[in-house]
């Protein structure tokens, strides 16, 4: 029955609309499961053969990319404090800590800001902020998007390859994994964060 449901999300006109929306929408909200939605259509292409591989990494590198040049305009319009979420301590305390890294490592930082939910979404507000140049922000910001549109799509693509059990066992595994991946990273980078500051 899964399997099945799967098949019909995969082969569907508006699979890769969905993968669209929900990446979008994860780099405004961190609840939204982007990560997840391109680890599962990725071990979705292996196992279905639809949609392409292919164009799940370009429609998750697109979405993320467009999200991301949303979060910049947004700081640099409205700026850092015009929201009493952004007043919140913690939320300055990480708005600082981008604000200095971006004068030191710009490039470093907004790649690496790509691979984590909330530092994403703090790094790119402050981008805007700043004022880190809009061409050099996008470009930073499209290849880190390729590069995590790639990694996330090709966790589940290699998991739905080595895994048995068909679709749904695949998707699991894959989500899961991925998630542990990044559970990992955030740990290793909040390390080197806190050396950094």
């Amino acid at each position: 029955m899964i399997d099945e449901l799967l098949a019909a999300v995969s082969q569907s006109p508006w699979a890769l609309p969905l993968l669209f929306a929900l990446v979008l929408g994860d780099a405004l909200l961190v609840v939204i499961p982007g990560e997840a939605a391109v680890t599962a259509f990725g071990a979705l292409a292996v196992a279905h053969g639809e949609p392409a591989l292919a164009a799940v990494i370009a429609v998750a590198a697109v979405a993320a990319a467009t999200g991301d040049l949303a979060c910049y305009l947004v700081g640099r319009r409205i700026g850092l404090e015009r929201w009493r979420w952004m007043r919140h301590p913690r939320v300055r305390a990480a708005f600082a800590w981008a604000r200095a890294r971006l004068q030191q490592r710009a490039a470093l930082v907004l790649f690496t800001a790509r691979f984590i939910p909330f530092a994403r979404l703090a790094v790119n507000l402050t981008a805007g902020a700043t004022r880190v140049p809009a061409p050099r922000f996008l470009a930073i910001a499209s290849v880190a998007a390729l590069g995590w549109a790639a990694y996330q799509a090709l966790i589940g693509a290699i998991v739905a390859a080595v895994v048995p059990g068909g679709p749904a066992v695949a998707v699991a595994v894959s989500v899961v994994l991925a998630v542990g991946i990044g559970i990992g990273i955030d740990a290793v980078l909040a390390r080197r964060v806190r050396r950094w500051a």
